[in-house]
């Protein structure tokens, strides 16, 4: 067990480099475009159709793969306001609801990114299917995730209410 956590530890820590990469190059994209289309006055268009992709993916591969679930968004007013028992019930029943969304969009998703490899990006020319893949990514990594909270919630561990003592910016 002792190995699955080391293991865990290092696999988040390059999912989040991974993250920070994607960061950077989109930062660095959109700084190309500012000197390119405010600088030299020749606008190109791929840095933007760039920034779009890596901001999705971004969003979606950071959300599978890099949130932790305390920081996950929830109604901390009511979360908090509740017991245990009460927050292990909200866990459990969250669970299953994104369990079986997630589940029952993932054929019709995959059957969409497959289909999308007949269409390509306007300056790039990459297929959609691979700008669109990091749902199923997320979808599957989410349901992984949601089938361990409830587990873990029907076994007992509750999620921690939320401290606003302890709220920090992030940083």
């Amino acid at each position: 067990m002792d190995r699955l956590r080391t293991l865990g530890g290092w696999l988040a820590r390059r999912a989040e480099n991974v993250l920070v990469l994607m960061l950077g190059a989109m930062f660095a994209v959109f700084i190309l475009q500012i000197v390119f289309r405010y600088m030299l006055n020749l606008p190109i268009g791929w840095t933007h159709e760039i920034s779009v992709i890596l901001w999705l993916w971004i969003v979606l591969f950071g959300s599978a793969f890099v949130t932790r679930e305390s920081e996950e968004i929830r109604f901390d007013i009511v979360y908090s306001a509740v017991g245990r028992r009460a927050r292990r019930v909200m866990a459990v029943v969250t669970a299953a609801a994104l369990v079986v969304l997630y589940t029952i969009s993932l054929p019709a998703m995959a059957d969409y990114v497959s289909f999308m490899k007949v269409e390509r990006t306007a300056y790039l020319k990459l297929p959609f299917n691979w700008v669109y893949a990091i749902y199923l990514a997320f979808a599957v990594a989410s349901i992984a995730r949601y089938l361990w909270l409830g587990w873990r919630a029907m076994r007992g561990n509750a999620p921690e209410a939320f401290d606003p003592t302890k709220a920090g910016s992030g940083v």
